[in-house]
């Protein structure tokens, strides 16, 4: 994880696709950032919920991540979101900070936020995350 956000790994496909891309992490937490614009409107002409919840869920997994030993992989169990106003398609670069809040055995748990270049919270969320056995 640490050489995607020092880009000498490419980005996985979805952060292309969705204009987001991890740029800092470390021991339990995670920060992505990601670019709005036209390609992310819903109907009501402001970036879609869900780009935001994707941002939650991958700077979460990743802040979960951080904290496995080797031979350990992590999966999302479940993921919440709460939109505290409107993201704007034109409104930029945004910022997703995460940090694990408790991590367990078999179960992490994180939580995020969404900030726009004000620093504003646009959403937060929870995730609750599975520590599973990396396959062989």
């Amino acid at each position: 994880m640490r050489k995607i956000a020092a880009q000498e790994y490419p980005d996985p496909p979805i952060c292309k696709q969705l204009t987001f891309r991890l740029v800092e992490v470390g021991e339990g937490f995670a920060v992505f950032e990601g670019e709005t614009g036209l390609h992310l409107m819903n109907p009501m002409g402001g970036v879609h919920g869900g780009w935001a919840l994707t941002l939650i869920d991958s700077a979460t997994g990743v802040a979960a991540h951080s904290t496995l030993p080797p031979g350990k992989i992590h999966a999302t169990i479940e993921t919440k979101g709460n939109f505290a106003r409107p993201i704007r398609a034109d409104a930029g670069k945004v910022r997703c900070e995460a940090r694990v809040v408790s991590a367990g055995r078999t179960v992490i748990s994180c939580e995020a936020k969404v900030l726009d270049g004000a620093g504003k919270v646009l959403a937060h969320g929870t995730s609750t995350i599975m520590v599973l056995d990396a396959p062989r």
